[in-house]
């Protein structure tokens, strides 16, 4: 069993990582456990989040099993200005392997702190969030777009949780894409065939 990694820090925005954590559950749900999703902070301690929810982590990233890592989620928050080396580096060595990373709103400052974004197709909440970054070079492969997937990269604005949970459910192959269509349709407008297509299993 591979392991979804959802990175918890204090100021975590609650909405950012919710659609995908709902989706892992709804997977295993149907029978499908090829993944588990632990919550894992810095030091293992409590965090709290930006709307004030108290979430105690299954443990410490440094008793992480790398090998087994399927993907590393990174939600925004207000403190992606500085520190979180730990789980930078382990983002950093994800994506040179090959491994999923996904950065949402302010998580993509921290990536573009770490360099990463400077190569590499990217978006953010804007282009001057991320130029903040001294570390940050990478101005002439940022898009305006919802969600931006290059290599195993993926990254959004706070205000595309849907798209970028879409984005990493595609990469892990979570679900046929008939299935991901629909939950995407179903969530992005409300209407009832795109339920009727996730109630028949994507039939």
């Amino acid at each position: 069993m591979s392991t979804i990694v959802l990175y918890a820090t204090d100021t975590m925005a609650d909405w950012e990582y919710s659609y995908l954590v709902a989706g892992v559950a709804m997977a295993r749900e149907q029978g499908d456990d090829r993944y588990e999703l632990r919550v894992l902070s810095e030091d293992g301690q409590e965090v709290t989040t930006l709307g004030g929810l108290h979430v105690r982590p299954d443990g410490d990233l440094s008793d992480l099993d790398t090998e087994s890592v399927a993907a590393l989620v990174l939600p925004g928050g207000n403190t992606w200005n500085e520190g979180h080396e730990k789980v930078l580096g382990l983002a950093s060595a994800l994506v040179e392997k090959g491994t999923p990373v996904g950065g949402i709103c302010g998580a993509t400052l921290g990536l573009a702190r770490t360099g990463l974004l400077n190569a590499k197709k990217h978006t953010s909440n804007a282009l001057e969030f991320l130029t903040s970054a001294t570390e940050y070079s990478g101005s002439l492969y940022y898009e305006d777009a919802r969600v931006v997937v290059d290599g195993t990269l993926v990254t959004a604005p706070g205000t595309a949780p849907l798209e970028f949970s879409k984005a990493i459910f595609e990469l892990l192959q979570l679900f046929p894409q008939s299935i991901v269509d629909a939950w995407y349709g179903l969530y992005s407008t409300g209407e009832k065939k795109y339920y009727d297509v996730l109630a028949g299993g994507g039939a």
